[in-house]
């Protein structure tokens, strides 16, 4: 099933918004990503050459089935290109360049979900070449999975195959080439990337 859109929820960790200097809101605060930018089940991730200062932010991501309804997880890394992002938000200008360039979710294979009891209290974690840097679990969220679900489905028009992603915990920092970043799920699924950044464009003589 094709990935259309990615429903991702900002500021979902208490930790996470106070870090990032950000205050929380009672609604979920809601940003788009291209379902074109996702890579699933990959072994690298290739960063456009134009990027300077990507941060990793591990999330639990939740699939949605052709009735809207969430039938499975994977652990994701919802990639944010800092400097751009910081940028736009001084100037009051939209994300889209520092979430949704090529590869700026990396999600891993899928794991089936009967109930959402199942992803009550799991534990995300992070590590940068065998360095934990994100640790938290699904329980600490400000807004559930439910909730998110809910408010999407009510304000957006959300499709089959759409992934939601559920939020990052404190921790979340750069990533450089040749970096080699795990992500796991306990007792569901961890993957493993090696991050490469693209050559950049050859310049013709004049």
């Amino acid at each position: 099933m094709m990935i259309r859109n990615i429903w991702a929820i900002g500021r979902n960790y208490a930790d996470h918004a106070k870090e990032m200097g950000a205050t929380i809101s009672e609604r979920p605060m809601i940003f788009l990503k291209a379902g074109s930018s996702a890579s699933v089940n990959s072994t690298e991730i290739i960063l456009p050459y134009w990027t300077q200062e990507v941060h990793h932010e591990v999330e639990l991501a939740l699939k949605l089935s052709p009735h809207l309804h969430i039938i499975e997880g994977a652990v994701a890394l919802d990639l944010t290109e800092r400097n751009l992002q910081s940028e736009a938000k001084k100037q009051g200008t939209p994300w889209t360049l520092a979430k949704s360039f090529h590869n700026a979710c990396a999600v891993s294979a899928f794991f089936m979900i009967r109930k959402l009891e199942e992803i009550q209290d799991l534990r995300l974690r992070l590590w940068v070449n065998d360095e934990l840097r994100q640790e938290g679990r699904t329980s600490q969220m400000i807004h559930s999975p439910a909730k998110m679900l809910s408010y999407v489905k009510e304000h957006f028009p959300v499709c089959p195959g759409d992934l939601l992603l559920t939020g990052t915990p404190s921790g979340v920092g750069p990533l450089r080439a040749g970096d080699r970043v795990k992500a796991e799920i306990e007792g569901q699924i961890s993957h493993t990337w090696t991050i490469q950044v693209e050559a950049p464009p050859a310049t013709e003589n004049t």
